[in-house]
């Protein structure tokens, strides 16, 4: 089996994944000359200073309640995505915390030497989180509704499975939201909360 953690050799940093169980893992590695990509039988050589944009963000999936991902952007376009787990077998998704990581810390450390200009951003984008916020903000108020309604006919046993339900949902939910709160970080100061 193919380690899909992180490898050094000499002056190389190099990280690898499996987004599925069919096909080759994503393999990144960062050399002198920039950051190397092989991704479903494309790849490419990117230098430092070409890479405009960074985006960090929380992305939990039903097999991986703690999984990341990085979306990193080229002047000129293309754009590759690396993610913090590996499809294992068809019922195992492993993470890949400290190789992640290490490796993102060492793509941004290697990009502000090369003086880069890229935008760094964490969490979803602006209009995609005000969604998610306006449409958790209509199910608080038809679950408050419910368990008003629930109480005033004294269907207790039902606003207990409201207010459950609420916390469970808000305990799954709230992670999410606040992780993925939108903003802007700089090459020193990387977001902790969205690298695992």
């Amino acid at each position: 089996m193919i380690d899909m953690q992180r490898a050094e050799a000499g002056s190389a940093t190099s990280y690898a994944y499996k987004a599925s169980l069919i096909g080759s893992a994503h393999r990144f590695e960062l050399t002198e000359q920039g950051l190397s990509w092989h991704v479903a039988g494309r790849s490419g050589l990117w230098r430092y200073d070409e890479i405009s944009a960074i985006r960090l963000s929380f992305r939990p999936v039903s097999m991986q309640q703690h999984r990341f991902r990085a979306d990193i952007s080229r002047d000129g376009g293309g754009r590759v995505a690396i993610l913090s787990t590996s499809w294992q077998t068809a019922a195992l998704m492993a993470p890949q915390d400290n190789g992640f990581r290490d490796f993102l810390i060492e793509l941004h450390a290697r990009m502000a030497k090369a003086g880069t200009r890229a935008e760094l951003t964490a969490g979803l984008g602006r209009t995609t989180y005000a969604a998610v916020l306006a449409f958790l903000s209509v199910l608080t108020l038809a679950m408050t509704g419910l368990l008003i309604s629930a109480l005033m006919i004294g269907e207790f046993a039902g606003a207990l499975f409201i207010v459950g339900f609420a916390a469970l949902f808000a305990w799954q939910i709230g992670g999410f939201v606040r992780r993925n709160q939108p903003r802007s970080y700089s090459f020193d100061q990387l977001p902790r909360s969205l690298l695992p």
